[in-house]
């Protein structure tokens, strides 16, 4: 059984750096997925695209509300006595 050697770090400092783009799931969490990936079930692309930190620092941005959609959808009815 033959194995593939494993790259080295210097040949893996030469690779470009892999594009990844903002996800968001139907319950309104964020995530990261890589851009040649097919987005799972359950998630949609939310529009930003690039570097992984640049897709992690735009989710500490516009991710401002930890709570799942259904939560806050809850919480917002019992608060307007619906």
């Amino acid at each position: 059984m033959e194995t593939t050697p494993s790259p080295t770090p210097a040949a893996l400092a030469d690779l470009p750096e892999p594009v990844w783009r903002v996800v968001l799931s139907d319950e309104g969490r964020y995530s990261i997925w890589p851009d040649y990936k097919e987005i799972p079930w359950g998630w949609r692309a939310e529009g930003f695209s690039g570097a992984k930190q640049a897709c992690l620092d735009h989710i500490e941005q516009v991710w401002t509300d930890m709570r799942p959609l259904s939560l806050r959808q809850a919480m917002d009815a019992g608060a307007s006595g619906a």
